[in-house]
């Protein structure tokens, strides 16, 4: 039996000093992603604000977020032990000039060349130069190394999968909440365990002091199911799950609660009661529901709207939708959002109504009919949050790459994408209810205790900011 060779596509291998000749050369690409800053920020714990946080970094010199400069000296040293030399160099010494920031999406091409040869000692002097996708020179230096004697090959190593996660996402938000002070949240019709867990989780998180509205008898009879103790809650008794959501809808009119949340009652009932209190709690606006979402694999949380209440809107309804998401995002501290309106393709198509309206919403914004973020699209998913999908498609954006909120085209597509996050990307997800006068957390998915906790965390945000911005 002989042993099978090497696959070519899985190894490595060297350059040995005797092969290696001045003038030889050898180099990489790499495009920089938001993932590539936050890990080397965990390897090196270089947390910077200047490579991590894009509200100071705005105000820089350099007008964004930046690499680590030691990031492309990095990639200098990829090239050294993987290519030229490659396996069995010893590095010695190495000068570096860093001549212009790497920013999230520039294309390094990293280059090292062969300048001299000690025969003697078996060293190599190599230039080191990278230069990114506007052939820029980024960073540029000398490196001195003891070049391999003898011939090496190896297979690639595997590198396990490494997932960046956000840690403490819910307790980072509920810190940044709780100081506001607890808002009076009607909770409407909590007549099942994860309804009624939900209002003792909130209050314990210091966010509502809840009032129930439901039937006092009903409620009392899950509390003991449960092993929860009502004793010290306010209960408004009702007769059932509609007069519940209209008597709900009725202390929200009167100012006499700062939030609504959906307990046990369908969402449809929730909202026509909302729809039917008029004047007193109705908006100009359409209400939308938006998801805050947050993936291991985006560098920032971001809204998906509207994946929840409106089933197939129309270009009116997205103007409503869009500015509600806007609004959104200036409460939890983005002052001027980059907006995505996703369709199939990032290009217009009259056979295509979502590409339509991405372009009139767009143009809407120009002439000031949504004011308060910077609108891009239609814009495909991949090309609203990837830097290198959007400059594939040859697309210069403010927004993409960039998106803080994804304008979906109808509830279908909202909802399937919010869900894959959730069971596939790992998101964490919080939601609420805009278009009123007061927020409105539904019990939407996923059904999770924290994600309804985030929920009213967000809906207490939102709260207070009406308080100085009323809807």
């Amino acid at each position: 039996m002989t042993a099978s060779s090497p696959d070519p596509a899985r190894t490595i291998r060297n350059r040995t000093f005797d092969e290696i000749i001045i003038g030889e050369c050898a180099s990489i690409e790499r495009t920089l992603t938001p993932e590539d800053i936050l890990l080397f920020a965990v390897m090196s714990g270089d947390l910077n604000p200047q490579h991590l946080d894009a509200q100071f970094a705005a105000a820089t010199r350099f007008h964004g977020v930046i690499a680590h400069g030691m990031w492309g000296g990095a990639l200098i040293s990829a090239v050294l032990g993987t290519r030229l030399p490659g396996p069995g160099t010893v590095y010695l010494k190495q000068t570096l000039k860093f001549r212009a920031p790497v920013r999230v999406g520039d294309t390094l091409l990293i280059k090292v060349t062969v300048v001299s040869r000690d025969e003697n000692r078996k060293l190599l002097t190599l230039d080191c130069m990278c230069t990114n996708q506007n052939d820029i020179t980024v960073i540029e230096g000398v490196a001195t190394v003891l070049a391999p004697t003898e011939r090496i090959e190896r297979p690639s190593a595997t590198l396990p999968e490494v997932r960046l996660s956000a840690g403490g996402g819910l307790e980072q938000l509920l810190d940044r909440v709780r100081p506001l002070g607890p808002i009076k949240m009607a909770v409407v019709h909590p007549c099942d365990a994860p309804s009624l867990t939900a209002v003792f989780d909130a209050r314990a998180a210091g966010l509502i002091e809840p009032l129930l509205v439901a039937p006092r008898a009903r409620l009392q009879a899950m509390a003991m199911q449960a092993g929860l103790d009502l004793s010290d809650l306010e209960i408004e008794d009702v007769p059932h799950s509609h007069a519940a959501a209209a008597r709900a809808a009725d202390l929200a009119a009167e100012g006499r609660v700062d939030a609504l949340m959906q307990g046990s009652l369908h969402v449809d009932e929730l909202l026509h009661a909302i729809l039917k209190a008029g004047p007193g709690l109705r908006t100009k606006r359409r209400l939308s529901h938006c998801f805050l979402m947050h993936t291991p694999t985006y560098p920032r949380p971001f809204i998906i709207t509207d994946a929840v209440v409106n089933v197939a809107p129309t270009l009116e309804d997205k103007a409503d939708i869009v500015q509600n998401a806007i609004d959104l995002a200036h409460a939890i501290g983005v002052p001027e959002p980059r907006v995505a309106i996703l369709a199939a393709v990032e290009t217009i198509n009259p056979a295509m109504q979502a590409t339509l309206d991405a372009a009139a919403l767009c143009k809407m914004a120009e002439r000031g009919q949504i004011v308060g973020a910077l609108l891009d699209g239609p814009l495909a998913f991949d090309n609203a949050v990837s830097i290198a999908a959007a400059r594939v498609k040859g697309i210069t954006s403010p927004v993409a790459g960039h998106a803080d909120v994804l304008i979906v085209p109808d509830l279908e597509a909202g909802n399937m994408l919010a869900k894959q996050l959730e069971c596939m990307g790992n998101a964490a997800s919080a939601g609420v209810v805009l278009g009123a006068k007061v927020p409105v957390v539904l019990a939407a998915t996923p059904h999770s205790r924290t994600s309804r906790t985030g929920s009213c965390a967000i809906a207490t945000m939102l709260a207070h900011h009406y308080r100085a911005f009323p809807p």
